[in-house]
């Protein structure tokens, strides 16, 4: 009769597994590459350039990604373009980031310390913008990379890449409120073309939810 499997070796074996992926994500610069794949697929070069990483460096950290399933690949021509390996990817990521703000104090004062220089820029909330949106009053941009915006965005919102902003400022109608956003709450990109807008006499908001893999969230990184 063949005897049962033994449960300490099948939990050890269990938990081994389960472990891949927490070693796997013990690098910060892993992470950041995760977040900027939630954003839409990437090539190495375009990952490295975000990142500003070498792209030796990204590649072995996509291998070590790769070895754990977290991304995949294909190939557009020359091209080698990454993705998430799986949806779930993003809601494990948007877990994470709900436990770290929540059991680290460190990161709380972070985002007070980043958000206290930005005391005279206003915020609307996704739903203000949406009312706003719907009765033409105002004009939403997403500052991300062109990419992104390929890959998922608001209805209703003009792509403009924040390197772009400079050759789209004069072409902007100034008789309409301007509201921007970006990844997140803690994304520079749409704070910074906020504060140019100001600085040329625009009325902008800033929205603080970000676009997430296909959603929003207050809860996204840079």
């Amino acid at each position: 009769m063949e005897s049962l499997p033994s449960a300490r070796k099948f939990k050890d074996e269990l938990y081994q597994q389960y472990a891949r992926i927490g070693k796997c994500l013990s690098s910060d610069k892993r992470l950041e590459i995760l977040s900027l794949l939630s954003q839409g697929p990437k090539s190495v070069e375009n990952l490295a350039q975000q990142s500003e990483m070498s792209v030796a460096n990204v590649s072995r950290h996509l291998q070590i990604l790769l070895d754990a399933r977290l991304v995949k690949f294909n190939k557009q021509g020359t091209y080698v373009i990454y993705t998430l390996g799986d949806p779930e990817v993003s809601n494990f990521l948007l877990s994470l980031w709900r436990l770290c703000e929540s059991q680290l104090a460190d990161i709380s004062r972070m985002k007070e310390d980043f958000l206290q220089h930005f005391d005279d820029v206003q915020t609307l909330s996704l739903d203000e913008v949406m009312d706003k949106l719907e009765a033409g009053t105002i004009i939403l941009l997403d500052v991300r990379p062109t990419g992104d915006f390929v890959a998922g965005h608001m209805p209703g919102a003009i792509s403009i890449p924040i390197d772009e902003i400079d050759e789209y400022i004069q072409s902007l109608p100034r008789d309409i409120d301007v509201a921007a956003y970006c990844r997140g709450p803690f994304c520079i990109y749409s704070t910074e073309v906020v504060k140019k807008l100001q600085n040329e006499g625009f009325t902008v908001y800033r929205l603080e939810e970000g676009y997430w893999n296909g959603m929003w969230s207050l809860k996204c990184p840079l």
